[in-house]
């Protein structure tokens, strides 16, 4: 917490206005603005995983559709796909970005056409933090006009060219989760430059509730706005969202400095024009036998680190779905690994992660 939070949450309780909706989600939604550029428009709802499923149905996703989605990322990515009764295809991943490849994304849509079932939407994510292939997505999206949700749970403080993550989609989300840069305990946004997108997922977020003096719905709607007390924590919270990306900026920096010397530990590269918030500091290994000894290593001294996220069309729920992959993130989920990066890290606390990882590699 950066100290502004209880300011917030205090006024909402002084001012008994704890219900959904008040003057902190409007506060903490101008905020998000500010930071993401006057030409969007913001929703703050319950989750990020709420902003993917009102995003797929404001796109006209339905039963049965398919929807292209990145293999190498979080289940919620994918989940809100089946909320919809369509159907995952996963893209599986390039070696620059760990992003979802641009070959193989053209592939998968070319595939579709040609079975006469064009992809009615594509979820790319940033992962870790990085910014996918914006460009080179971008113009598959624009070329098969197949609208893009760009999934910035992650990114959020991250810029390509200097622009904003979360503001190159047709639909752009956002998280914030405890594990994010930043946290509103648990909730999430969604983020667009057409206006009516964003004005039509707030009357679905708030049960679709008709314009009329009494309780009268003619669509189905949904239980997905971010309450007063939540959003409270969050103004507070995007006041120091630059000293959050600085410190997981300097955490990367430190653990590349101490550790760049050793053959076998490889760091993500930022590709020119791409700046990345480092949400979370990963190393990739030669083998899987090296990254499970750093893995328990860093374990008996009390130090968790995790793999990297395990590749969708790998997971038992989506293993008949259909996928377009090369390998690339199965061996990127093999040999890679996420070490401690929280923002409150100390700097007792990285040396300890260093000496172990060292005395293991020596």
């Amino acid at each position: 917490m950066g100290g502004s939070e209880q300011k917030y949450v205090n006024e909402a309780f002084d001012s008994n206005w704890i219900a959904p909706l008040g003057p902190n989600v409007n506060a903490f939604e101008q905020s998000i603005k500010n930071r993401l550029g006057d030409d969007v428009h913001v929703a703050a709802l319950s989750a990020g995983t709420a902003a993917i499923h009102l995003g797929l149905e404001l796109l006209g996703v339905s039963n049965g559709d398919d929807v292209i989605c990145q293999s190498f990322t979080f289940s919620a990515s994918a989940n809100p796909i089946t909320y919809l009764g369509a159907c995952p295809v996963f893209v599986d991943s390039e070696l620059d970005t760990w992003n979802m490849s641009p070959v193989l994304l053209r592939q998968a849509i070319e595939d579709g056409i040609a079975k006469g079932r064009k992809p009615k939407a594509i979820i790319v994510v940033h992962l870790y933090g990085m910014p996918y292939k914006i460009s080179e997505i971008g113009a598959i999206s624009d070329e098969f006009e197949i609208p893009i949700i760009e999934d910035s749970a992650e990114a959020l403080g991250s810029t390509y060219k200097e622009i904003p993550c979360g503001t190159f989609g047709d639909i752009g989300i956002l998280s914030f989760n405890g594990n994010k840069i930043i946290t509103t305990s648990g909730g999430g946004a969604l983020v667009s430059k057409n206006k009516e997108l964003v004005e039509r997922a707030v009357f679905l977020a708030t049960q679709a509730r008709d314009d009329a003096p009494h309780y009268q719905h003619s669509n189905i709607g949904y239980n997905y706005r971010m309450s007063n007390v939540l959003a409270g924590i969050g103004r507070g919270q995007m006041e120091v969202l630059g000293d959050r990306v600085n410190a997981r900026r300097a955490n990367h920096q430190y653990y590349k400095d101490t550790l760049e010397g050793f053959s076998e530990i490889e760091f993500l590269k930022e590709p020119k024009g791409y700046f990345s918030n480092r949400w979370l500091s990963c190393i990739l290994t030669p083998s899987f036998e090296i990254r499970e000894k750093l893995r328990m290593s860093l374990l008996e001294e009390n130090i968790e680190s995790r793999p990297l996220w395990k590749p969708l069309h790998l997971q038992p729920i989506f293993s008949t779905a259909q996928h377009f992959v090369d390998g690339t993130s199965e061996s990127l989920f093999e040999r890679g690994l996420c070490l401690p990066s929280g923002s409150n890290l100390t700097q007792d606390d990285l040396d300890r992660v260093v000496t172990t990882i060292k005395t293991v590699l020596s």
